[in-house]
This record gives structure tokens, sequence and C-alpha cells, in this order.
């Protein structure tokens, strides 16, 4: 567990805790020079089995940037409080942010007791309360690092204190400090903001600043809050000793480790905005989250102006890509940088482009705010569509076991990576069915339509393997029917007369002689003895009940034929990663001119795609 101790320079936060753990936390040459604390410093007190961690943040204004990156992930705060100084700049500033953090509990420490009267620290403890009425359930400890005064009982009331950090979501570690060990190689350090890693584990590297870019590491040693360890949990701070070919100086604070593959990191985002002073409808903000710092632009989206301690919902558009998830804290700063002017709250990632104020947005917006679990937020993310497991798990960071549990208590159903409710199925499932029934009463003449054009007809936008998944389950429903590969609704038919059956054997007798080559209308009329036209109409309604298909215009393939030239192609393209026309020719013993017309056929009807000379796989599941 980490506590983080802030205010005013030079009040005593690096006495306090060097007096609470024998740990002088001014670990930097230039902080012990200058008397101040610069970065992050850390101070450990084994109690027990435990070990408590303090974080010594900087006081200076200078270097508060230091200070919001190792707020991330803390529960607890002590505010320091020199009892013959009192309340100073730098203690109102960390004060606000600790107010925006919204952290569990904040103990307030008037430390330098022996400095001051009786009465003035009461005046003082007063003056607390009355200007800052959300500390007025803080305890509050009178401490003296000359006389030890009060050191014993905070200690106490510290080591009592339990970890709040989540440690069954699953695990997420901000990296803030990166070196070199010799014979162990790279070490980071950081704070796990949630769940649990254990040596050997693999980890995903991810950086902010090459969002599209990520490494898979392995842990080889472990410190938990600054001891060896085969595990580190939540709330604690952790240097990881990892096995990686990156190089140390590719690694970055503002990195993060993942146990599970991050979803995109965003540049859009809504949050729920607590003002801390008057906040315009638009207007540059720097942000910061964890060990990361980015400029953006606010834009507030359910009022024109904001007072201090008044809440709004606001967009973000980040410069920088970040990896945020639902319920996150943010801080925001001016856009010189000098002041506070809020804290966020992760309301939505990958927010919209548009109708972002319209009062279907805002009320989903609001509903997602007074959502009172994961389930209910899942539903309401599931209300007009399908989303895929992987950004469900990362939004509201959940395992596997998690997700299905939230959607079975909310009757969802998963398909493959794909998440959705009853209502979007028989949408789409209907969607289907109307589509195929304008097709058929637009080409009364056509059987029905293949799989793939289907898909495009009636859901384009949608996941391709999902409608697929809905086509399947219409067909086994019997709501779909299936004549040699076309699809069509069970009360459309189309089929050969008596003679037309007859003349059919004929024809497939001729085909069945060619094996395996095409034929073209003339040749076939001509063996028959049948007029050309007769024979060209006969020929394109046998394509239409899907017994032939023509590669061009009047040459056709027995249909099943051109099966096996697909799934052969298929087999190719798989091995080799893809085809030309010259291995084609050779695989089948075809002359140029008609391997070129088939391989244009299968890149015309989404088999293949050209790619300069040669030609890829577009659609595995296409002839099927």
């Amino acid at each position: 567990m980490i506590i983080v101790t802030s205010g005013h320079v030079d009040h005593g936060k690096t006495a306090l805790l060097q007096a609470l753990t024998g740990t002088n936390t001014a670990h930097l040459p230039e902080e012990k020079k200058r008397g101040m604390t610069i970065d992050l410093g850390y101070a450990y007190l084994p109690v027990g089995d435990k070990v408590l961690g303090f974080i010594d943040v900087p006081g200076h204004e200078k270097f508060l940037a230091n200070m919001l990156a190792g707020l991330g992930g803390i529960h607890y705060a002590m505010l320091i409080v020199a009892a013959d100084e009192g309340i100073q700049a730098q203690t109102l500033e960390h004060l606000a942010i600790l107010r925006q953090l919204q952290l569990d509990k904040i103990i307030v420490v008037i430390t330098k007791a022996d400095r001051a009267s009786s009465t003035q620290i009461e005046q003082l403890q007063r003056n607390i309360i009355e200007n800052h009425p959300f500390l007025a359930e803080s305890p509050v400890f009178i401490t003296s690092v000359t006389t030890q005064q009060g050191i014993a009982e905070l200690r106490e009331f510290l080591t009592a204190l339990t970890n709040l950090a989540d440690q069954n979501k699953p695990f997420r570690y901000a990296i803030d400090r990166i070196f070199s060990v010799k014979g162990a190689g790279t070490v980071l350090t950081g704070t796990a903001f949630s769940g649990v890693v254990n040596l050997d584990d693999e980890l995903f590297l991810a950086s902010s600043a090459a969002p599209d870019k990520m490494t898979a590491v392995r842990v080889k040693n472990i410190h938990a809050q600054n001891q060896a360890s085969s595990q580190g949990v939540a709330g604690q701070r952790l240097a990881l000793n990892i096995n990686s070919d990156i190089a140390r100086d590719l690694i970055q604070r503002g990195d993060w480790l993942f146990a599970q593959p991050p979803f995109n990191a965003t540049d859009r985002v809504t949050v729920q905005l607590q003002a801390e002073v008057n906040l315009i409808e638009s207007q540059a903000v720097h942000l910061y989250h964890a060990t990361n710092r980015t400029l953006g632009k606010l834009s507030l989206l359910d009022t024109k102006t904001l007072l201090p301690n008044q809440q709004a919902v606001a967009e973000i558009i980040l410069d920088q890509p970040l990896f945020l998830a639902f319920g996150d804290k943010l801080i925001l700063r001016s856009g010189d940088n000098k002041q506070l002017i809020a804290g966020a709250k992760v309301i939505e990632i990958h927010s919209p482009k548009r109708h972002k104020r319209s009062e279907v947005r805002l009320n989903f917006l609001q509903n997602l705010q007074q959502a009172q679990n994961v389930a209910e937020r899942i539903a309401l993310y599931l209300k007009e569509k399908a989303i895929s497991a992987q950004q469900l798990m990362w939004v509201e960071q959940l395992n596997e076991n998690q997700l299905n549990e939230a959607l079975a208590h909310i009757q969802a159903v998963r398909v493959q990576d794909w998440c959705f409710n009853a209502d979007y199925q028989a949408e789409k499932m209907q969607q289907i069915l109307t589509a195929l029934s304008a097709y058929h009463e637009q080409h009364a003449d056509q059987i029905g339509l293949g799989k793939a054009r289907l898909y495009r007809i009636a859901a384009l936008n949608q996941p391709e393997k999902l409608i697929y998944y809905f086509i399947e389950t219409l067909l086994a429903e019997g709501k779909l029917q299936q004549s040699r590969g076309w699809l069509h609704l069970p009360e459309h038919k189309i089929q050969f007369d008596p003679q037309e059956q007859a003349l059919w054997k004929q024809v497939l007798a001729e085909f069945v002689q060619q094996n395996g080559q095409p034929l073209w209308v003339r040749d076939v009329a001509n063996s028959l003895a049948v007029d050309e036209s007769q024979m060209r109409n006969f020929l394109y309604k046998a394509g239409k009940l899907g017994y032939l298909t023509p590669i061009v215009k009047d040459r056709f393939f027995l249909t099943e034929t051109l099966y096996v030239y697909a799934h052969k192609v298929k087999k190719m393209v798989q091995e080799q990663g893809d085809i030309s026309v010259n291995q084609l020719r050779d695989e089948l013993q075809f002359g140029r001119k008609l391997t070129v017309q088939l391989i244009e056929y299968f890149d015309k009807c989404g088999l293949l795609r050209r790619k300069g000379n040669a030609h890829i796989l577009r659609d595995q599941e296409m002839f099927s």
C-alpha cells in the first residue's frame, strides 16, 4: 500500500517520513544540496506481514509535475502543515489536487509542534476545517520529529489502513523510472494500479508515444515495497526486472505494463469534470494521467460556462493518445500550465466525433454515470451495437471470466470476439431478411445471393463474421434456405421445367467430358444442335440456379468445379502468402488466357485481391 505525502516546501515532509521509517527520501544529490524534494522520494515501513510505502512528493511550484505523476493509483494521502507557518501557497495547490483526485482518505498531519503554542495549533486546526470543509472528517495528528510527539500514534494509525487497490482486475502498471543493474539488465519502477504480477509472467509493454507498437516482456525478478518478492499486487510500489530484447533507452517514463494486450490508445475522451476555477466552453489544457502528461483541447458539452466546484460533462481531444479506461482520474491545468483548473473522471474512451451534444448522446452519458456496476454499463454499451470482447475488457478492465459473468447477468451473448444483446441480433437478422426480400422483388429470375454480397447489401458496416453467424442462425431456423451456394427466402423458388431438366442432362454431359475445362455458349449450342440464343438463355438460367458460373461473358464453369479450383487457390495462398497467374497456370495446367480470366473472376467476386503482380486472399469464407 502506498501513502502520498504533500504540503508546502520546508514544512517537514521528508523529516516526518524519516521519523516514521528511518529513510531519508531526499535521494537525489541536487535534492540534498538544495534541501527540497525535486523528484518523487520513497520510504518504506515494514509492519508485521506488510510494508507501507510512502511517496514524498515535491512541494516547490516548479516541481508540481512530478507530484502529479506520483498520484496515480493512490488511495490515501497525508497533508503536511507546519504548526508555525500554517497553510501556505503550495499547501493550497496540493489540497486542491488531492480533493480533485477524490482520494479515499486524507490525513492531516501538523508538524513542528515544538515550534508553536497549543493555542496556535488549535487555531490552525479550526482554520483548516473552516476553509476546507471536505477535510471535516479527516483524522488530525499533531507531531514533532524533534520531540517525537505524535509519531508513534501516527505510525499505528497508518499501519491499520487497508489496501483499497483492486487486485481482481488485470495487472496495470505505470512506469516512472528505468535503469540498468549490472548482471540483471533492465529494471522498471512504478506503481501497480490494479491486479497481480508473478515471477515469469508475460506482460505487454506499451507506450503512448508509439501506441501501435507493443512488446512482450517477461518478469525475471520483483521487488515489492523495497523487498524481494515472488509477487506484486495492486497498490504497491514495484521494481520489475524484465527480460526483453528492447533497448533500455527505448523505454521511457509514461510507458505501461499490462497483463492483457491493451485496446487502442485514445485521443478523444469524454469525462465528468469538476471545476476548480471558472471554465469556458473551449480551452487548451495540460492533462495529467499517472506518469503521463500531454496537451489537449477541453470542450464543455452540456453547458457554456462552469463555476468553481460545479460539475459538467466534457470532451478532451488529446495531442498524444493515452491508454485510458473507465473511471481513470485526471488532473487538468491551464494551457500555460500555471494553474490547476479541474479534476476529471473518464466516462468514455474513443468518443464519437459527431453529434456529441445531441440529446441522445447526453442522455447516454448521463445513464453511464448513473450505472451502479460493470454489468449495467456493458448493457448501455451494447444497447444498439456489437462491441468486441477485447474492447469491453479494456474499457472496464476485466478478465475473460469477469466479462462472461457480466454478459450472463444482462443476458447478452458473446460469439467469437463479439458481444451483443438480443435486440441487436433480432434487428440485424431482420435486416438480412428484408434485404433478401427486396432483392427477390427486383430480381425475380435470380435464385438468390451469395453470403458475401448479402452481407454487403444488408449490413456493410457491421462485423462481417458476426453477420455470417446470423445468416447461419437463420438457415438453422429455416428462415433462410441455401440452394447450391445461393441464399434465398424459403418461398422463393426458380427451377427447371421438365423439358429444361432433360436439356440440362445433355449440357452436364458436355461439361463432364471437358474434365474441368469451361465451355463457351456457342460450342455447347453447336454440339447439341440448339439455337445459340436459346442455349445462352438456358445456360444463364442454369447459372442463376447455381449449376454453372460464368467467369466472363458466355464462358461457363461447372460451379462445383469452380469450388475445387477456389479451394486450391486458398490452399496455395495460405502456404505461400499470395499467388500469381503463372503459379495458378502451372497448378491447373491451363493456358495463360484462361488462367487470367479465372484469377480475375476470383478478384471480381471478392475471393482474392490484386496486389501488384500477385493476388492475396481477401475472403477466407468464400467458396466454403
